[in-house]
């Protein structure tokens, strides 16, 4: 500081306020939930098992086959690796769910994730684990792709809505195999726990505590001080589907803009949309969503380029031979993407290629993975996705779960043509009636985020009500984003319907509020404590932050941006006087007020630099210290908090 400025403020004293980005999240649960899945999807020996077996007896086999029954026909017996590890093994089967078994007692309202490591004796098939009930009902709680060779995690879990024991089994449709297994979980949460988990998960991973210090020049804390932060902007993306009717509804068009800042288009992009007629393209319709969602600052999904279900193609497109349809497909994805190239922040590319085949059934096996490398030459700097139901809602849905979405990824993935491609994994989120199992939910989340790629709930339908499942999404750490498809009664939203026809909030739009509140944009307001301390946690995003106290001539104002931060061992260890300190400082101000003007300092790197607007007698001064942590650099004298 110069000698003048330090003069200035030695006669007049000022106030002054130390915004500090603290450490991410608070203390975890006790009972805390192992959201790890394997990054490969075969190893030579499996992991140990996750909660120590939970209430599994005997689950890692070093006690021969204790607690293991045999189910149905065949045999089991233990079998001892050249490494040492032990296992169970069944053979000599001759039906699909002749395998060990193992009964256990569930609690109603309570939620169980199940996890184990699987091989086959030769190739490779399906395993799955189920849940069988006292009244004989066969209930899937996940699957595998098991191998011979090496252990593959098979992770899921079930939701009880009765109390009475179960019978845990194991089934592969090929009965010629043997199967193997080691380090069985099946680990019990209440509701309350998994609560405390989704909510442990959000301050950790979508939040920020935020620590402001409002003293006096000499260090005096200004005790009552408020401190007022609104969100601006959120950085999760969380977003709500779109249609047509937007576009000559005022009423829609208010009330989705006061909410959502990202959506998906439910048909204008489609392929049946905008080319009813072949050589007849079509795009006003699609073109006008998108200008009023530029208009209004909200991103936009591409939904979709291509669909595999042979129901919901172009009727045209129907009865075309398999020469001319590649030829139109690749018509289609040629106008589709270049129209729209650079606009939007992902592609739907082959919608579904997981339940059906229409273009593989007529151009071969590689058309998807060839569909994604053409949008991604004709669009590289957009993200492409997989789009796929059932695959976290459904665990008796074999065709699309979390095992069969991560060998078709791998599949496109390794397709010549696809290198750098920014790929991430779309899931429609379609949930029927009733309670969601949120335990095969997470677990299938947890396997799909081993891939390092982004997860984007696209689609998300719930009846009646939607706070658990989109709870669920926001709080899993491997989560990027949530579309809900829902909305107005009178745009025809019917399976989640958030407004009326009067656009009333139905009991659904309250909970969606609530939680867009909660998620960052409610209010909130602070008071200092007596050391002039205010701790909030914020969401990820920008915020404008107003300060007041009596002692201040005029209200505060910095704008602050929260992102992710260090760990909380980092944070603890660095230092506020000399040495390493984990900030970036983005802001100083040093504002003198006068009667007409003022005098303003702009700090970078410590340095005060400052531009004399008025000599006149000043009324107060302030310093503004915005740190925000960003990058470790060295600074020195900064005043400890």
């Amino acid at each position: 500081m110069s000698e003048k400025m330090k003069k200035v403020s030695a006669e007049l004293g000022f106030c002054r306020l130390i915004c500090l980005l603290l450490i991410s999240g608070y203390g975890v649960h006790s009972m805390s939930y192992d959201y790890s899945a394997t990054t490969e999807q075969c190893l030579a020996e499996p992991e140990r098992a996750q909660y120590g077996g939970g209430i599994i007896v005997n689950p890692g086999f070093d006690h021969n086959i204790e607690g293991w029954s045999v189910f149905g026909k065949g045999s089991i017996k233990e079998r001892i690796s050249n490494e040492g590890n032990r296992f169970i093994v069944a053979h000599n089967r001759t039906q699909p769910l002749d395998c060990f078994s193992q009964k256990v007692q569930l609690r109603k309202g309570m939620l169980y994730t199940f996890s184990a490591w699987f091989q086959v004796s030769e190739g490779s098939d399906i395993v799955s684990v189920v849940f069988k009930t006292k009244g004989s009902e066969l209930v899937r709680g996940g699957q595998v792709i098991a191998k011979h060779g090496c252990w593959t995690l098979l992770k899921g879990g079930i939701v009880a809505n009765f109390s009475s024991p179960v019978e845990i089994l194991f089934e592969s449709k090929n009965s010629a195999v043997e199967i193997w297994a080691d380090n069985v979980s099946l680990q019990p949460f209440t509701e309350r726990q998994w609560r405390a988990e989704q909510d442990a998960s959000i301050e950790k991973v979508r939040m920020r505590k935020v620590r402001f210090q409002i003293t006096n020049e000499n260090g005096t804390a200004l005790k009552g001080a408020t401190v007022i932060p609104n969100a601006a902007k959120l950085n999760f993306p969380f977003g709500c589907a779109m249609n047509n009717f937007i576009l000559t509804s005022k009423d829609y068009q208010n009330w989705f803009t006061s909410r959502f800042k990202f959506t998906t288009f439910t048909n204008e992009m489609k392929w049946y949309s905008t080319e009813r007629t072949q050589g007849q393209e079509n795009y006003s319709t699609a073109d006008d969503m998108l200008k009023f969602a530029k208009e209004n600052g909200i991103s936009v999904r591409g939904h979709n380029i291509l669909w595999d279900d042979p129901k919901y193609q172009p009727e045209w497109v129907k009865t075309l031979t398999p020469t001319d349809l590649k030829k139109a497909a690749a018509k289609r994805m040629e106008s589709v993407v270049s129209r729209y190239k650079g606009q939007l922040i992902a592609w739907d590319v082959m919608n579904e290629n997981l339940h059906f085949h229409f273009y593989e059934d007529k151009l071969g096996q590689n058309v998807s993975a060839e569909a994604y490398a053409t949008a991604f030459a004709l669009d590289p700097q957009t993200k492409m996705f997989l789009n796929e139901f059932n695959t976290i809602e459904y665990s008796g849905d074999q065709e699309a779960s979390p095992a069969k979405y991560l060998q078709k990824i791998k599949e496109i993935l390794s397709f010549p043509g696809v290198a750098g491609m920014s790929a991430g994994i779309g899931l429609q989120g379609h949930f029927a009636s009733g309670q969601p199992n949120l335990a095969y939910m997470r677990s299938g989340l947890d396997l799909l985020a081993a891939t390092g790629l982004p997860i984007w709930l696209t689609e998300v339908t719930v009846d009646p009500q939607p706070s658990q499942v989109l709870r669920e999404g926001y709080s899993h750490p491997a989560v990027a984003g949530i579309i809900i498809f829902a909305g107005p009664e009178q745009a025809g939203f019917a399976q989640t319907t958030l407004v009326d026809q009067n656009f009333k909030n139905t009991p659904a739009g309250d909970l969606v509020d609530k939680l867009i509140k909660e998620w960052g944009t409610g209010p909130k307001i602070a008071t200092a404590d007596g050391r002039g301390i205010v701790e909030i946690s914020l969401h990820h995003g920008d915020y404008d932050v107003t300060v007041t106290h009596p002692l201040i001539h005029s209200p505060i104002k910095l704008n602050l941006t929260i992102g992710k931060g260090r760990s909380k061992k980092e944070a603890r260890t660095s230092s506020f006087r000399g040495g390493h300190l984990p900030i970036r400082l983005l802001l100083v101000a040093l504002v003198i007020e006068t009667t007409e003007q003022m005098m303003k300092c702009i700090g970078k790197r410590m340095e005060l630099w400052c531009l004399e607007l008025s000599h006149r007698k000043v009324a107060s001064l302030f310093m503004l210290l915005f740190a925000y942590k960003l990058e470790e650099r060295k600074y020195t004298g900064v005043s400890e908090m």
